[in-house]
């Protein structure tokens, strides 16, 4: 079963914009939470809290600077052009990205992931994978990037606590890739440039649509053809895990009592400070 979902414009500014896929109904994404597409140079958030849930951000390789990357557990880094960082917060981190150079942009993915109710409350931890380390799979006409998960036998070497798949799919004008996808699982496909079909259904940036299938007891596979121009799309894939999200903006946990816990251990500074 397919649906059409719409990505919001978030901006800030003229140093921050983005498309950002949330879904009104959580069950929709599970186990993403969401994603923002987005571009940015310039401090945008202050240092922040997480907790309950991981923050995955990942670079275009088209990305004019990298991302400085902290928390207070005292990891820090710099996330490159084409990197990926997951920060799997847990019982709680703070944390804060900044563009490497002020001025230049970032093109990026922020992807909200949930955590299995077991992890919630562990500790948080950090997560990088370096650009040349992200596998590449060439077909004519087409580029996979595998960041996160597997495409056609070839894995990622990141072992995230959340089982998810992040292909980011370059394909020239009129190229076909399918792509199969086990049973069980949710899948959308986010346009990042251009227009695309999956399935004989249109979608791009020009109408911000974002088709989502929802889990299915069968193995399955999708038609994803690029319409002229070409086009650039990031596909994510992942097990739904059928929890509660119950949020309040910068932590979600599947219990009211945890976030209630994880809040006031924010505001007694037990989350450490940047």
């Amino acid at each position: 079963m397919s649906s059409i979902v719409r990505m919001q414009r978030a901006n800030r500014g003229s140093h921050f914009r983005a498309y950002r896929l949330h879904g009104a109904d959580p069950s929709l994404l599970d186990p993403f939470m969401g994603i923002d597409h987005a571009w940015m140079s310039a401090p945008t958030f202050p240092p922040h809290p997480h907790a309950g849930f991981s923050a995955v951000t990942y670079l275009f390789l088209d990305s004019e600077t990298g991302i400085a990357n902290r928390d207070s557990q005292g990891n820090g880094n710099l996330i490159e052009p084409g990197g990926l960082h997951w920060t799997a917060a847990g019982r709680g981190v703070v944390h804060e990205e900044n563009p490497a150079v002020l001025g230049s942009t970032t093109h990026l993915l922020q992807i909200f992931v949930n955590l299995p109710l077991d992890r919630q409350n562990a500790a948080p931890f950090a997560l990088t994978l370096a650009p040349h380390d992200v596998p590449v799979v060439h077909r004519p006409g087409a580029r996979i990037r595998i960041p996160l998960g597997s495409f056609d036998g070839v894995h990622s070497p990141l072992r995230p606590p959340t089982e998810v798949t992040l292909l980011d799919v370059t394909l020239e004008a009129g190229t076909e890739l399918t792509l199969p996808v086990p049973a069980g699982r949710c899948t959308f496909f986010m346009p990042i440039n251009g227009s695309a079909k999956v399935d004989g259904e249109v979608f791009g940036l020009d109408d911000l649509g974002v088709p989502i299938f929802s889990s299915v007891t069968e193995a399955t596979t999708h038609k994803l053809v690029a319409m002229a121009g070409g086009s650039k799309v990031a596909v994510f894939i992942g097990e739904p895990l059928h929890q509660p999200v119950i949020s309040n903006g910068p932590m979600a946990f599947a219990t009211q009592e945890s976030l209630m816990a994880a809040t006031a251990a924010y505001h007694r500074g037990e989350m450490g400070s940047l």
